[in-house]
């Protein structure tokens, strides 16, 4: 039985739920579910937006076939070929041989990769070309790395909706509700989308603004992500915090704790500097690493300006659970943080050194002061030590201008930024005949970074 719900007169939404698989990408829980979004257009010529992955393959096609009512299928736009939009496209290909795919030369290399298929009659796609439907005229939009190097969006003029592919999408499932207007947003969506954006995409923060920069030149009214609700109307809550998102400029002016803790003592030096920044009105968030996903953790990272590290030494390193947060920290390129750290260790304490070696990986983080240090457990009269981390934490928050998280200019990105897909090329100097690994741009379309 289908289940299909109207985006506009003659788009239909034809995705649909899972709620059975605990994880998504075999990565990041997702205990709300997840949406996968498909589109059907039924203008003179019909199109589908994308496919599904295969965990709702029989909800789809049958929304599909009751969305065309007997009718061809005469293009298939694929704006993203990560197998969760794309891994039933081989069987779509077999079901509708009629169809022609529109994609660029990356994806339609995908396409032979992931499904031994080599599409007939193509329609290979680049920035700025346009494709008539019928009443509706579509723009496509490259945008590599948002977030594999394929991806490309289609702008729909006379509907004025952008097709965003993984953009302004969110972790959970639909739950008869289609539009974000329907829902409390703040309360409901909001962590999930930034746990979403961070974990997802949060790498590639200068594509990201590319990007940005490339849609505000655009009467865009609505937005079609491939997961989570469909944004229309006034889009600029979705578009402000994925600016500052992908400028890593924090949310919220406080203090996130993740703590590893082995017997307890270390988490009661975090609790009781919580307790003390609480008492001096600073907002507070804490985080035990080896019960919290880190999916969690990396998203309250990258929301708030000041991180506290709490550590024991293990093995003479980091505790591992610990280790790996700071890892994928590194791989997601979180950035202009202030820091403190307090370290444990019953005969060599080790952990803060090495944890500031690896915050020394990322731009633009500031430490503040010297790690406290614990031996074993808290010693009598080491609560003062807490007490002036504290003090030092909530000066720095409640200091912080309105451009706060921006790093200071000598700590700011070097190199220069291609303006068609974003692509950083870090060094004080550009070659005047230097081309862009990703869209084959020539130097003139690259930029210092803003």
């Amino acid at each position: 039985m289908y289940c299909i719900r109207n985006v506009t007169d003659d788009l239909l939404w034809i995705g649909a739920n899972d709620r059975q698989h605990p994880v998504f990408e075999a990565a990041h829980p997702v205990p709300r579910g997840m949406s996968y979004n498909s589109y059907l257009l039924l203008d003179e010529k019909t199109v589908l937006f994308d496919t599904v992955d295969r965990s709702v393959q029989t909800q789809f096609f049958e929304n599909l076939e009751h969305g065309l009512g007997g009718r061809k299928l005469d293009y298939i736009f694929v704006h993203h070929m990560e197998p969760d939009h794309a891994a039933t496209l081989g069987d779509l290909m077999l079901r509708h041989p009629e169809a022609r795919i529109v994609c660029n030369g990356k994806a339609i290399n995908m396409i032979r990769q992931f499904h031994a298929a080599d599409p007939d009659h193509a329609i290979l796609v680049n920035e700025g070309d346009s494709l008539t439907t019928g009443r509706h005229r579509f723009t496509f939009l490259s945008a590599p790395m948002v977030h594999w190097p394929e991806v490309v969006m289609s702008y729909d003029s006379t509907s004025r909706i952008l097709f965003s592919a993984d953009a302004f999408g969110t972790f959970g499932a639909l739950n008869g509700v289609l539009f974000a207007d329907e829902l409390d947003v703040e309360r409901e969506w909001l962590d999930e989308a930034r746990r979403y954006y961070t974990n997802i995409v949060g790498k590639y923060g200068p594509q990201v603004t590319a990007l940005l920069n490339k849609a505000a030149g655009l009467d865009i009214t609505m937005l079609c992500p491939l997961h989570g609700p469909v944004w229309r109307g006034d889009l600029s809550y979705p578009v402000e915090k994925y600016r500052k998102w992908a400028c890593y400029e924090p949310e919220v002016h406080g203090v996130v704790i993740p703590f590893a803790s082995i017997y307890g003592h270390t988490e009661t030096a975090a609790n009781i500097l919580a307790c003390r920044l609480a008492e001096r009105g600073i907002p507070v968030q804490m985080h035990d690493v080896s019960v919290t996903h880190y999916s969690t953790v990396l998203a309250d990272c990258f929301k708030y300006s000041h991180i506290v590290f709490a550590c024991p030494t293990f093995n003479n390193g980091v505790f591992d659970a610990m280790e790996h947060l700071l890892r994928d920290l590194i791989h997601h390129n979180l950035q202009n943080r202030t820091v403190a750290l307090i370290q444990n260790g019953s005969w060599a304490p080790a952990s803060g050194k090495l944890m500031c070696q690896m915050l020394g990986e990322m731009k633009g983080m500031q430490l503040l002061g010297e790690p406290v240090t614990l031996k074993s457990a808290l010693a009598p009269g080491q609560e003062a030590e807490l007490e002036e981390l504290a003090g030092k934490l909530a000066a720095s928050v409640q200091g912080r201008s309105p451009a706060a998280g921006q790093a200071p200019e000598e700590d700011r990105p070097r190199g220069f930024v291609c303006k068609i897909c974003g692509f950083v090329y870090e060094s004080d100097t550009l070659p005047p005949d230097y081309i862009c690994p990703i869209c084959r741009r020539p130097a003139s379309d690259f930029e210092p970074p803003a």
